[in-house]
């Protein structure tokens, strides 16, 4: 079966939301939508960034987890307290393989958890003291760490600590930035706008640090904004940038250091991979600084091409003629990979529903391998999300927003994908279901997939898992109905 035709694809949309009360159906008819590539703007056709249905299984995360566990938890060798109850810094830490480079525990701070371990009596008398207590022995224990941030879980907010106050007056004591980061979980309805928060704060406490003195620059300084080095993607991309005569001055969050952010007002681009998560700051500092920005994508061969010449378009012939010299060097390795992989997955159907930018940048190289995305939607988007999946997705494409549980596993079951890629809370459920699937939020213990070694693996991932001959050992629930059917007609 190939994709889904425009009416095919209608009528399943129909199907799925019958299931619902009438409430609930025409709410979830908002965010469900067949993909029309002439439109110019999603909003007349699909709702984002909106309350989930209670009662729905969501695939969301909390502002804590778009602040700590994406935008400050990376940076190396910062400390970022999870101020509340031990839950959460527990559950963020160590969870999304963001690479980096140093000795943990002496210089590097990244997989560690340090949580203010809200007990009762805090929600009762307030958890200011401890908090300036656990900063002091902080500093003691950890006294080559370069600032601290103070993420703040949901009984912060609703118990009213004043962390700013508990900040400033740190910071002077320990004379380095002590950043409060207001992302209780409760506020906004994703980890989306715990993004903006994260950027806010970058904005209000670390860019006014910036010293123009402080850093030699150069006409080629350039900032990787939005890359969290997963699986050491931060890395294969910069391979790329530098091997094309660019200077990266700085990186964040992925393997990034303070200095490296208070630095970042000096290039002459900023390089934004995941939108979502950083296009706030890159914004800022476009107004205040005016730093140009640009979103660039590094996944597949066919992307990474035209991302090195937008990139190389912002510089001299010097430049130019670097990226043309990068395309070319890699394309026999290109070559090679697409003739030895893209037989074994000429055609194969990709259903994904991830978060950030994956449900459109990855397209490209699931399209250099032969394959096919019939489907594919986003976990927090924003409407301009939207406006750039259009043009990436075929006419026809299924394309939902923020999708239930049940959604899903209907249209797996009408599409009837070869691979599934999406988060590890739907991974063991199409496991079950007998669906070959990729964990697309951290590489499933692979990586990195960006860049041109990365799409190496990408591709030797791809194939070992629509190809590996476990898959037949499981049987999803149509078939066994079909096969059930198929018996009692015999």
């Amino acid at each position: 079966m190939t994709q889904l035709t425009r009416e095919e694809a209608q009528a399943l949309i129909q199907e799925v939301l019958e299931v619902y009360p009438e409430k609930a159906k025409k709410d979830r008819a908002k965010h469900l939508m067949v993909n029309d590539k002439t439109l110019e703007s999603s909003k007349k056709c699909i709702t984002s960034n909106r309350k989930s249905l209670p009662g729905v299984m969501t695939m969301r995360g909390c502002a804590y987890a778009g602040s700590k566990g994406v935008v400050w938890g990376p940076i190396k060798d910062m400390i970022s307290i999870s101020h509340g109850p031990i839950g959460c810094g527990q559950y963020s830490r160590a969870g999304r393989r963001a690479y980096y480079v140093g000795t943990t525990g002496v210089d590097t701070f990244g997989d560690m958890c340090f949580t203010s371990d809200f007990q009762e009596k805090d929600i009762v008398f307030g958890g200011d003291k401890k908090l300036a207590k656990l900063i002091e022995e902080i500093e003691m224990l950890f006294p080559l760490n370069k600032g601290i941030s103070v993420q703040s879980e949901c009984p912060i907010g609703l118990i009213g600590d004043d962390i700013e106050a508990v900040s400033k007056k740190m910071a002077a004591q320990i004379d380095k930035p002590v950043v409060p980061v207001r992302c209780e979980g409760f506020r906004g309805v994703s980890q989306s706008l715990g993004h903006h928060i994260a950027n806010d704060s970058v904005r209000d406490w670390i860019l006014p640090r910036y010293d123009s003195k402080k850093l030699e620059s150069t006409p080629y300084d350039v900032a990787i904004l939005g890359d969290y080095n997963i699986g050491g993607d931060a890395w294969a991309s910069r391979i790329l940038l530098e091997e094309m005569g660019l200077r990266v001055v700085a990186q964040w969050s992925g393997d990034g250091t303070l200095a490296e952010m208070e630095n970042t007002p000096s290039v002459k681009i900023n390089l934004l991979h995941c939108y979502r998560s950083m296009n706030y700051i890159a914004r800022h500092m476009e107004e205040k600084f005016g730093i140009p920005w640009l979103e660039y994508n590094f996944f597949g061969p066919t992307k990474i091409a035209e991302s090195l010449r937008a990139i190389a378009a912002h510089f001299d012939d010097r430049i130019k003629e670097g990226a043309e010299r990068v395309i070319e060097k890699y394309t026999p390795m290109m070559n090679a990979v697409i003739a030895k992989y893209k037989p074994r997955l000429q055609g194969k159907k990709v259903l994904l529903y991830v978060g950030g930018l994956r449900p459109r940048h990855v397209v490209g190289a699931y399209e250099d391998l032969g394959m096919e995305v019939v489907g594919t939607g986003y976990e927090f988007a924003h409407n301009d999300d939207y406006d750039r999946t259009i043009k990436e997705m075929k006419d026809a494409t299924l394309i939902y927003d923020d999708a239930t549980g049940y959604e899903l596993e209907k249209f797996v079951e009408a599409t009837k994908p070869d691979l599934i890629g999406s988060g590890i809370k739907e991974k063991y459920v199409f496991h079950k279901m007998g669906v070959p699937f990729r964990q697309m939020h951290s590489w499933d213990y692979s990586g990195p997939y960006h860049g041109y070694d990365g799409f190496a693996i990408f591709a030797r991932d791809m194939d070992m898992t629509v190809n590996n001959p476990c898959w037949k050992m499981l049987v999803p629930p149509w078939r066994k109905q079909a096969a059930e059917e198929l018996k009692k007609a015999a």
